[in-house]
């Protein structure tokens, strides 16, 4: 993979892929190397989101065992039957390390139907009520569900902070999540070819309120889609959303990853 992006004339940076699945099984035989690659292409810091408790548990133990790695524990949506209180209690326990700086990815999806939408609600609304009681953002996962999810978090109190996760909704959906204080997560999609949507929403978005995230190994950039993606990706996403904005890449690297630092509270 020739990536090496520090070697093309724009200097050192420092980018955040907030939403990568790097503890799933397509990284297993070569994680350490995925890992360098990033590392060699400015990409600073990780977040690994979960999916379901044994996915908290591996996100958790890689970020506690790198330190450019962090973590979000909480349960997916489909993965939400049965959800309860035994779920919620690991959940909260696993949010006490250090490493852990989110609850997510949670949310609402209407696409798969593979959980009916009450116990998709009442696993959303607990989850968006841990992250209050711990004092952490959200990351939220919404497809084909954009009126529920927005119902829920506005029916959470206090509302916890967050982002909207791979961003899908229109001007109107944007416009109500930046006022209500969230993030816009936007990925690979913002590179494909037919995606002037996308891109119109993201040119005229708040860029202090947009996250550059990969949702890797899914949703892969243009210039090496239908192979598995990964966190020195991100870049792709960058260099897109400053050709959309009309800025830098540097201006979107300094301003992504401070977006990162406010929401996950780094110093």
């Amino acid at each position: 993979m020739k990536l090496e992006f520090g070697s093309l004339g724009f200097g050192i940076l420092f980018l955040v892929d907030t939403h990568c699945h790097l503890d799933f099984h397509q990284f297993d035989e070569d994680r350490e190397a995925v890992l360098a690659r990033a590392r060699a292409n400015g990409v600073g810091r990780i977040v690994i989101p979960a999916t379901d408790l044994e996915t908290s548990r591996h996100a958790v133990a890689l970020a506690e065992t790198h330190a450019d790695i962090f973590a979000a524990v909480g349960v997916h949506p489909t993965s939400t039957g049965g959800f309860g209180a035994q779920e919620l209690a690991e959940l909260r326990e696993l949010a006490r390390s250090a490493k852990v700086v989110a609850i997510g990815e949670i949310g609402i999806d209407l696409y798969w139907k593979t959980v009916p939408l009450a116990e998709q609600q009442t696993a959303f609304r607990a989850q968006l009520e841990l992250a209050g009681e711990l004092g952490k953002p959200v990351i939220v996962h919404d497809r084909e569900a954009h009126a529920e999810v927005l119902t829920q978090l506005r029916e959470t109190q206090p509302r916890p902070r967050g982002v909207l996760h791979s961003f899908s909704g229109d001007r109107a959906l944007a416009a109500t999540a930046v006022e209500m204080g969230f993030y816009l997560g936007v990925d690979g999609p913002l590179t494909y070819k037919k995606n002037d949507a996308l891109r119109a929403i993201f040119a005229e978005a708040p860029l202090d309120k947009i996250l550059i995230e990969t949702d890797a190994p899914y949703l892969t950039p243009q210039a090496h889609r239908g192979q598995r993606n990964e966190p020195a990706y991100v870049r792709y996403v960058a260099e897109k959303l400053a050709e959309v904005r009309g800025a830098t890449l540097e201006e979107i690297a300094q301003a992504t990853t401070a977006n990162a630092a406010r929401l996950f509270r780094w110093e």
